[in-house]
């Protein structure tokens, strides 16, 4: 899955950034609010990670803007910011979690975890219904009772397609939820995937609709 990191301290977003790679997410990483807010506006991701003293536009400032025009994604606000106003504040306008540094990136990730579970409405850590779910906890696939491990483009395509049962997504749309700016993407490299993911878990776990896309089925 995607995420944006917005952070203007070079040593803590590097770190947090590979620490994120490592668990399995596409990080694309912005220093000041004014990126921050276009990055957001192009959308694709499954949680924003915002420091809140940035250059050019406050990451306050930020959020509502973001809120304002009817942006969902989760976001947990990551600051040195620990006053409780500052909190009330921010949650007020829209964070869906709020994390002062310093912190544990084990912590984050589980947060990270929780704020996407909850925006997918699941209180559980299984997203999807009984013959196809994700395991958000263990990034594991449930089909038909077996499980199998997935990689992390697998994870955030099938994440993706279980958050919309039966709605019809498009290339573009996996597309921005798969892969970061940095990764190189190739004109079928969605097809590839959802070829692999097939033989995984059978032909019909994921299906094609001719010209427009790919959906899984409605529970």
């Amino acid at each position: 899955m995607r995420a944006l990191l917005v952070e203007d301290d070079d040593m803590i977003g590097q770190s947090l950034r590979h620490a994120l790679a490592a668990a399995g997410w596409s990080v694309d990483w912005v220093r000041d609010g004014g990126q921050a807010h276009a990055a957001m506006t192009d959308g694709g991701y499954a949680c924003v990670l915002l420091d809140l003293g940035l250059p050019t536009l406050d990451g306050l400032e930020v959020l509502r803007r973001a809120r304002a025009r009817g942006d969902l994604t989760p976001v947990v606000v990551l600051t040195a910011r620990d006053a409780l106003d500052d909190r009330v504040q921010g949650l007020d306008i829209g964070a869906d979690d709020y994390l002062p540094k310093p912190f544990q990136v084990s912590e984050l990730l589980a947060r990270m975890r929780a704020v996407v579970r909850r925006r997918s409405g699941a209180a559980q850590s299984v997203l999807g219904a009984p013959g196809l779910q994700l395991d958000m906890a263990t990034r594991e696939v449930l089909r038909d009772g077996a499980r199998d491990a997935l990689t992390a483009r697998e994870f955030a395509l099938l994440h993706a397609l279980l958050e919309r049962p039966g709605a019809i997504l498009s290339r573009e749309q996996l597309e921005k939820r798969i892969y970061g700016w940095g990764e190189e993407v190739t004109s079928n490299a969605v097809d590839v995937l959802i070829h692999g993911m097939r033989r995984k878990l059978g032909a019909d776990a994921i299906r094609n609709v001719r010209g427009l896309g790919w959906r899984v089925a409605a529970a």
